[in-house]
């Protein structure tokens, strides 16, 4: 098995992927040129059906599918695929668009001038030859290839366990890098580049120089490519043109890329997309919205579609039918010295020849001058055997000689014959001269391979098509830092839509109406948060099994008023079961601040918030939970704030975060509260005095209580009692810290729905079975409570804007539980609570 893959391997690196050194072709690429030379299909005779070619190649040299062959010749006459194609094709031979050529029967093809110079010289043994696939025929291993292929049409494959992606250049910048090269042979890489300062792709584009060195030192690299663009302004609205793209990239699919990403709101600013290209060129039309930044939607579409690409540079070839990764010197010497060999070859052949016809001349000139006597002798011979030999005894002659003068015509007898003979044979010995010569220098050979590019450069060099930009590094920079900075408003609703609003939409409503709450919703969806943050803020989305995910604001979609916003699911790469159970906006990853999180089974762990700094597309580990175990709340804090975590069975415990120390982020934390069986954490709540604590349990009951009645204790105990779970109330479903004015959603697992106020909800003890919220069905229980946003709190929001334009554009506005806030620095002026005691008491207060 071992033996067979490793042939097979070798087949196919040999035999079809990879391309020769020498030639820069592949063996398919190869017979098919040499096939449409055979049958003398050249740039100046007429074109011949595509079909006709294919089964030339197919019977002949390539015995595999005719797609196959057909594909290959398609991108070589195609002007987007190579730099200099070798096909002139007519008919339909495809488009940038991804548009297929026609069927072969419709297509007519011949060789392209420039492929002329690939076949120069083939007949005058130059290179070497094999058997075809059956023996009938021979076929060439490799071209004369007077033009450097390699380098200047680039190739691409796929082999066993390796690959080749080679750029195009440009045919003026390499033939001067190896006439360089041939004069200084101790040239080095960056020498060589200030001649071949970039790759020239067909389609254009612009280049960046970072990579390129890398690439061109050590035969792998990778290369930024990006479209050419324009920014047009008609009748005030600005467009971007779009005149060139990246090599190999797909136009229709790019444009349909740029649609889909304008669909869902992940590039913004773009009103209409048209593709107004044409046979003179490509033009593409995206126009802006109005007061948009195009150059901030550019880098949009810079960052996320293929109007930028990174080319992969990975210079392998067939060196001696072995793969080689080469830097850019070794590509030119070994142009070089296939051409040393091809020249070498035409000169000994032209050589041999000009030999030949000077021995023969020479045996003519001698029947010349003693042509009397020759006539008589050949008259007298019996038969042309006789003549022969005659005339090799009697005139030393060879028998290609006496040949030649018994096939002389008697034209040649005449004077002015005669003169052409001796001039002839004057001629040939001089270019036998000449031909020794050149063999016999190898500076001789050298010249006329720079004579040979110079000739190249003359006849088929034109102007670079793509650009050349300098820099590169970090051109791959976070979207962010394109975006402009500025103040949004983000609201979130209680089934976990989100978006986005300009903070001018709040700044310019008139105070003292009623207001608006700024999201259309489902009826049975509300707006749970509102919070004002900076386009470049982050905020943390903490899912139930412990992960946790970033999102930038400029990333939630911007909608209107009315919009409901975007499902924060397809914003961020969840798991499988996976739930966002808390999230938490922060304007910067401060190092006084922490987050405490906690889990169903009473575990806490405070962390530092610069321990969450480093974002991942795909989430990283908040926390480590058990198996049985899930995040039920995270809370941002200053390192000094009190706590209150609350159980299904009705206990609470009140402790200053101060006793729990910070950990890890992968930590699992420690215990934050005793559960007895059957019990678990339902939340936390930062606690302030100036709050109340709501309790709301499944039958629909629930209290407010002040959060001064919970004595503060150490973590890690049972707690206090914070609301009687007997068979009236049930298990706690939800604990909030809400202020009187605070309006409240109570929600039942069969979709029922009411609205009530805070300060409607009686503030009684802690030991206490509580008031009824909710009247339920008999099937019915309360699934969750929240605060909601009301129109108040719109308005409240307004108003702090308009008060603190400076504070809000920090993006420290917030819409919590105490309701609108002007944050200008984090709190930490919560004071330690003198009445704490210690664990045994507490112990026994929560079995009390």
């Amino acid at each position: 098995m071992k033996r067979s893959y490793i042939d097979y391997a070798m087949s196919v690196i040999v035999g079809r992927a990879l391309p020769d050194v020498r030639d820069g072709l592949k063996p398919v690429h190869r017979r098919i040129l040499y096939a449409m030379n055979e049958l003398a299909m050249h740039h100046n005779k007429p074109f011949k059906k595509s079909a006709r070619i294919v089964g030339e190649v197919l019977g002949k040299f390539h015995p595999h599918g005719d797609s196959a062959v057909y594909d290959t010749l398609v991108r070589m006459a195609q002007d987007f695929s190579l730099r200099y194609p070798l096909i002139n094709g007519q008919g339909n031979w495809g488009s940038i668009d991804g548009d297929n050529a026609a069927a072969m029967r419709y297509t007519e093809a011949r060789l392209s001038k420039i492929a002329g110079e690939m076949l120069q010289d083939i007949d005058k043994e130059t290179v070497n030859f094999q058997d075809n696939f059956d023996g009938s025929l021979k076929e060439p291993t490799v071209l004369p290839s007077k033009l450097p292929n390699l380098l200047v049409n680039g190739t691409s494959g796929i082999a066993v366990g390796m690959a080749t992606n080679m750029p195009p250049h440009n045919l003026n910048e390499v033939a001067d890098a190896i006439i360089a090269c041939i004069d200084n042979p101790e040239i080095s890489v960056p020498e060589i580049m200030k001649y071949v300062r970039a790759p020239d792709f067909p389609t254009g584009g612009i280049v960046y120089t970072s990579g390129i060195t890398e690439s061109y030192s050590y035969g792998r690299g990778r290369v930024i490519i990006r479209s050419k663009t324009r920014i047009e302004e008609h009748k005030g609205r600005q467009k971007i043109i779009i005149t060139e793209v990246p090599y190999t990239v797909n136009k229709s699919m790019m444009i349909e890329q740029i649609a889909d990403l304008v669909r869902d709101k992940r590039v913004l600013g773009i009103s209409d997309i048209r593709d107004e290209s044409d046979r003179d060129g490509i033009r593409v039309v995206i126009e802006i919205k109005k007061d948009n930044d195009p150059d901030v939607v550019l880098n949009q579409l810079f960052k996320h579609t293929r109007m930028q690409i990174t080319f992969g540079v990975n210079m392998l070839a067939l060196v001696n039918n072995e793969p080689k990764t080469l830097n850019i010197k070794k590509l030119v010497e070994s142009h070089i010295s296939h051409r040393q060999d091809v020249i070498r070859r035409r000169t000994q052949f032209d050589l041999t020849k000009a030999e030949k016809k000077a021995h023969i001349l020479e045996g003519l000139i001698i029947a010349l001058k003693n042509i009397d006597s020759v006539v008589i002798l050949i008259k007298k011979s019996k038969s042309v055997e006789e003549a022969r030999l005659s005339l090799t005894e009697k005139y030393t002659l060879s028998v290609e000689q006496a040949n030649a003068i018994l096939e002389m015509r008697l034209s040649r007898l005449t004077s002015l014959e005669t003169e052409k003979i001796q001039q002839d044979h004057k001629e040939t010995l001089q270019l036998i001269s000449e031909l020794k010569a050149i063999l016999a220098s190898e500076k001789k050979i050298l010249e006329m391979i720079k004579t040979e590019l110079a000739e190249l450069k003359e006849q088929y060099g034109n102007a670079r098509r793509t650009e050349i930009v300098e820099g590169g590094e970090g051109i791959e920079i976070d979207i962010e830092d394109l975006i402009e900075e500025g103040t949004m408003v983000v609201t979130i609703t209680h089934s976990g839509y989100i978006k986005r609003l300009p903070i001018d939409t709040y700044k310019q409503q008139r105070r003292g109406g009623k207001g608006v709450i700024g999201t259309g919703t489902k009826e049975e969806d509300f707006v749970e948060t509102i919070f004002v943050a900076n386009t470049h803020s982050y905020i943390l989305f903490f899912t139930d099994h412990g992960q946790v995910y970033w999102l930038k604001v400029y990333q939630i979609p911007e909608a209107g008023r009315q919009a409901k916003g975007k499902a924060i699911v397809n914003l961020l790469e969840l798991s499988e079961n996976e739930k966002i159970s808390t999230f938490i906006p922060v304007p910067k990853f401060e190092d006084h601040l922490y987050l405490v999180l906690a889990t169903k089974n009473g575990t806490i762990k405070k962390t530092e918030l610069k321990a969450y700094s480093n974002p991942r597309k795909g989430g990283i580990r908040a926390i480590n939970l058990d198996d049985n175990d899930l995040l039920v709340s995270a809370k941002l804090t200053n390192g000094k704030q009190n706590l209150i975590l609350a159980s299904k069975n009705g206990n609470a415990v009140h402790f200053n975060e101060k006793d729990v120390r910070a950990a890890g982020r992968t930590s699992m934390g420690v215990r934050g509260m005793k559960l007895k069986q059957g019990d678990e954490v339902v939340d936390m709540v930062v606690a302030d005095e100036a709050l109340t604590l709501l309790t709301v349990t499944e039958n629909g009951y629930g209290k407010r209580t002040k959060i001064s009645d919970y004595s503060v204790i150490r973590r890690g105990g049972q707690g206090v009692i914070n609301i009687q779970c007997n068979e009236r109330n049930g298990s706690v479903v939800a604990v909030k810290a809400v202020a009187d004015k605070d309006d409240l959603m109570i929600i039942s697992k069969n979709g029922i729905i009411i609205r009530t106020l805070a300060g409607d909800i009686s503030v009684i003890g802690r030991n206490t079975q509580g008031v009824r919220l909710m009247r339920l069905e008999t099937d019915d229980i309360v699934m969750s409570a929240a605060r909601i946003i009301n129109e108040e709190s719109d308005e409240e929001l307004e108003h702090a804007i308009e008060e603190n334009p400076e504070v809000a554009a920090k993006g420290f506005v917030s819409s919590d539980s105490s309701g609108i806030r002007l944050k200008e620095e984090p709190e930490d002026d919560i004071e330690e609570n003198p009445e704490e005691t210690n664990s045994e008491e507490n112990k026994e207060e929560g079995e009390e």
